[in-house]
C-alpha cells in the first residue's frame, strides 16, 4: 500500500479504505467482500477486523483473500470495538481520506462507493462539514428498509430521503462512508457499548461537533438486521425483527445511556421510555422468548439509567452475568441498530 504522504489518487480523488467488523462470519463474507472488490471505484484498501471469531472466519480470509488486511483482536470486543480498532488504523495510522464501514453480511451495488463519492462536489460549502455519506439501506429480502433518523422536538423520527441527498442526525454504521478528519476529531467509538446504538451515539457525537451527516438515495446497501417479519396489529402491517434476549440487553441499555447523554429535557427521556413500553409490548405479542427478553430489557433498563457500561453478556452466553443489574463494570414495532 502506499504510504500516507502519496495516498491521494490520480486526479486528486480521495484516498478510501473500508473497514469490516467480522465475528463467525465465514457463511457471509464471501459475498460481502467480493461485493468491495467489485466495485466500480477501486478501494485503496480493504481492511477486515476479525473479533475472535471461533469458525472458519479465518480460514477464509487467509485463503481465500490473502491479499486484504486482517486485524486480528484477542476477544470479541463487539461492533463497537472492531470499529474502534478498524478506525483507528485506518483514519488515524494510515491516514486515509475517507473509510467506508461495514458489517459482514452487507453487500453494497457495485457503483455504491462511486456514487456516495460524486456528491462530495454537489455539497458545495456543506462538505468540509459532512462527516458522513450513507447509502440507502435495504432488505430485500423482507423487502424493508432501514431509515435514517432526525430529531424532530424531544424525539426522533424516521426519514426516507425523497431527494438525492437529504441530511439527518442519525444512520446506521454498515454502508456508512466516513470523513477521516471527522474521526480525528471527534475521536473513534465507545468501545464500552459492546454493540447497538453504538452507530447512533457515534452520529451524535459528530453532530455535536458541528458535523453533518447526507443519505445518498442512490447508493443502495443491502443489509439485514435480524429477521424483520411482516405482522399485523390493529388493523395495522409492523415489522417486526426478533432478537435474542442477551441482544435486547444491550439494545435497551445503550439506547437509554446515549439519549441521556445527549438530549438533557423530560420529554426526551419519556419518548425513549415510549419506545422501550411499545418494544415490551412487542415481545409480548410476538417475541419467541417474551420473560428472558423482557428480564433483559429490564437489567438494561437499570444499567442505562445508572450509566453502567461494558460487557456484561456475550453471544451464546446468555448467563453470563455480574451478581446484580448495578454491578456491571465500566412507524415499526422493530426496534434495533448496529
Amino acid at each position: 500500500m502506499p504510504s500516507p504522504s502519496n495516498r491521494v489518487s490520480p486526479g486528486n480523488r480521495p484516498s478510501v479504505a473500508s473497514v469490516t467488523v467480522a465475528y463467525n462470519g465465514a457463511e457471509v463474507l464471501s459475498r460481502h467482500l467480493a461485493s468491495l472488490h467489485h466495485q466500480t471505484r477501486k478501494l485503496d484498501e480493504i481492511i477486515v477486523v476479525d473479533n475472535a471469531s471461533t469458525d472458519a472466519t479465518r480460514q477464509l480470509l487467509s485463503t481465500q483473500f490473502p491479499e486484504l488486511t486482517v486485524l486480528s483482536l484477542q476477544k470479541n470486543l463487539g461492533i463497537a470495538g472492531g470499529l474502534a480498532a478498524g478506525l483507528s488504523y485506518a483514519a488515524l495510522e494510515k491516514n486515509y481520506d475517507w473509510i467506508w464501514i461495514f458489517d459482514q453480511d452487507s453487500v453494497p451495488a457495485e457503483d455504491s462507493l462511486a456514487t456516495l463519492l460524486s456528491f462530495l462536489d454537489l455539497l458545495g460549502d456543506a462538505e468540509p462539514q459532512t462527516a458522513i455519506l450513507a447509502p440507502t439501506c435495504l432488505h430485500t429480502d423482507a423487502a424493508v428498509e432501514y431509515p435514517a433518523l432526525s430529531w424532530h422536538g424531544s424525539r426522533f423520527r424516521p426519514v426516507t430521503p425523497s431527494q438525492s441527498i437529504t441530511f439527518v442526525d442519525m444512520v446506521i454504521s454498515s454502508g456508512s462512508l466516513m470523513r477521516s478528519q471527522a474521526v480525528r476529531r471527534a475521536g473513534p467509538p465507545r468501545e464500552d457499548l459492546f454493540m447497538d446504538f453504538v452507530d447512533y451515539e457515534y452520529c451524535l457525537r459528530l453532530r455535536q461537533h458541528g458535523y453533518r451527516i447526507a443519505v445518498v438515495r442512490d447508493a443502495v446497501l443491502e443489509h439485514a438486521i435480524g429477521s424483520p417479519q411482516s405482522v399485523r396489529l390493529f388493523g395495522r402491517n409492523f415489522s417486526w425483527a426478533d432478537h435474542a434476549p442477551w441482544r435486547e440487553y444491550y439494545m435497551t441499555r445503550n439506547e437509554i445511556f446515549t439519549i441521556s447523554q445527549y438530549r438533557q429535557g423530560l420529554f426526551a427521556k419519556l419518548f425513549v421510555l415510549y419506545r422501550l413500553a411499545h418494544h415490551a409490548l412487542g415481545i409480548l405479542l410476538f417475541g419467541k422468548q417474551k420473560l428472558e427478553c423482557l428480564r433483559m430489557i429490564w437489567y438494561g433498563l437499570i444499567d442505562g439509567l445508572s450509566g453502567k457500561l461494558g460487557i456484561r453478556f456475550l453471544p451464546h452466553e446468555p448467563d453470563r452475568q455480574q451478581t446484580s443489574p448495578s454491578s456491571v463494570p465500566a412507524s415499526s414495532i422493530a426496534r434495533g441498530t448496529t
